[in-house]
């Protein structure tokens, strides 16, 4: 039997055929016989293109500010597997997690599973020995057949839905959605973080009878007025006046809405104050996390996908008059010419990357450069990986510039290890 976190990890990577293979009969098998009943007595479920992460934060700073007892499973980690489950704001240990691999490998028999499959039964079984007042648990791909999906739970949420993971999920939002709104139960609030929620999410909720909670026409974000410190999240006969979110991108008001929407569904009757407390102490690394090295800024994030290109974008509209250099590294099957396009206006240089080591999907820099033919990047400089292209990056900036670094969690764990931000992944709260 493996020994270490690293040993079991590295067990479970190869135990099934394939990375991802949709579906949830061998992990709802795998479930039963551990003998796994619910994780929490409340359980959200976050789903969604974009967004994700954040809201999860701030669902859980929100929820302990107000005396909660809360789990939260999250994927892909950053720069430690442990960061994926977090019992009260802390990363579960070693010991702990190889715990939960044991149970899992003692209980499933000739049932092989996928790495994220173990992953989330191994949180679920954490969860469930912990006490928990509130699960909450994000989505790792589309929704319907993610294995986090044979938990019912008391309040869904989908954040955004954007194209990513065509091959998976189907090319357009109408199919991408169809499969995100499976997390949603019937006659159990469903809550939408998408202005314009595509028509098949919202079919959903109606066939089944999920209440759905939309924002901007349930639950609105009056945002500051200019200088102002203070935001407001409303709805019909209830407002909060909040503090600004330390998380950065105008687009996290948004998602702080929902996660207040999501809480408020439950119906817990949270302290005010909890939800002013956790919007402004929820922490997530590398969404458009801010460093500065010699006077030039350094703007971190996992964005991959052109919704997230077009926020980081709009996020880039406050910066002064200095030229942004984007470090841009990015898996294969991700739309990169997409992303270009939504950035382009804003990125005065390109400094393209290489992932070649980030398993199957990962690309050298000359065939991700080759992918960018005929856009502003492609006569970016070119370099081998992440390191180098920011090294260069910085080295190319004038004081009052900005260094964007963004194209997956691969790129951007790779710059926050090169900048020396190694610190454990907060807790939030």
């Amino acid at each position: 039997m493996p020994r270490t976190l690293a040993d079991w990890l590295e067990r479970i990577e190869h135990q099934h055929p394939t990375a991802i293979d949709m579906g949830l009969d061998r992990v709802r098998e795998v479930a039963a016989r551990l003998g796994l009943g619910r994780p929490a007595r409340h359980v959200i479920t976050v789903g969604g293109t974009n967004g994700k992460g954040s809201t999860v934060a701030f669902i859980e700073a929100i929820a302990r500010a107000g005396g909660l007892r809360v789990g939260a499973y999250t994927s892909p980690h950053l720069l430690a597997y442990n960061e994926r489950v977090r019992i009260e704001g802390h990363d579960a240990d070693d010991a702990a997690l190889i715990e939960a691999f044991e149970a899992i490998e003692a209980a499933r028999g000739g049932t092989t599973l996928t790495y994220f499959e173990t992953g989330t039964l191994a949180a679920l079984w954490l969860f469930e020995r912990a006490g928990l007042d509130l699960a909450v648990l994000e989505v790792g791909l589309g929704g319907r057949l993610d294995a986090t999906n044979i938990v019912d739970p008391d309040v869904a949420v989908i954040t955004t839905v954007d194209i990513d993971h065509q091959d998976w999920l189907g090319e357009d939002r109408e199919a991408i959605g169809a499969e995100k709104a499976g997390i949603a139960r019937g006659w159990k609030p469903l809550v939408l973080g998408d202005d314009d929620p595509p028509s098949s999410v919202l079919r959903r909720a109606y066939v089944i009878g999920a209440g759905a909670l939309r924002i901007g026409c349930d639950f609105f974000v009056d945002p500051p007025e200019a200088g102002a410190e203070r935001w407001t999240w409303r709805e019909v006969g209830a407002e909060l006046e909040l503090p600004l979110p330390a998380l950065a991108a105008p687009v996290q008001l948004r998602n702080a809405a929902v996660a207040i929407a999501a809480l408020r569904a439950l119906d817990l009757q949270l302290p005010r104050r909890a939800f002013a407390e956790g919007v402004a102490g929820a922490r997530v690394p590398a969404r458009l996390q801010r460093l500065e090295r010699d006077g030039v800024e350094v703007l971190v994030d996992v964005g991959h996908n052109p919704q997230a290109a077009r926020v980081l974008a709009e996020a880039l509209e406050g910066h002064g008059g200095g030229a942004v250099h984007a470090v841009y590294a990015a898996l294969g099957d991700k739309d990169a010419v997409g992303v270009v396009e939504a950035l382009a206006p804003r990125v005065a240089h390109w400094h393209l990357a290489g992932l070649a080591d980030a398993g199957p999907r990962g690309l050298d820099v000359e065939a991700f450069a080759a992918r960018l033919a005929g856009t502003a990047a492609a006569a970016g400089t070119r370099h081998a990986g992440v390191a180098e292209a920011l090294s260069a990056a910085l080295g190319s900036a004038s004081k009052g510039d900005v260094v964007l670094v963004l194209g997956s969690f691969h790129t951007a764990a790779r710059a926050l290890a090169w900048l020396g931000d190694t610190r454990p992944r907060p807790g939030g709260g």
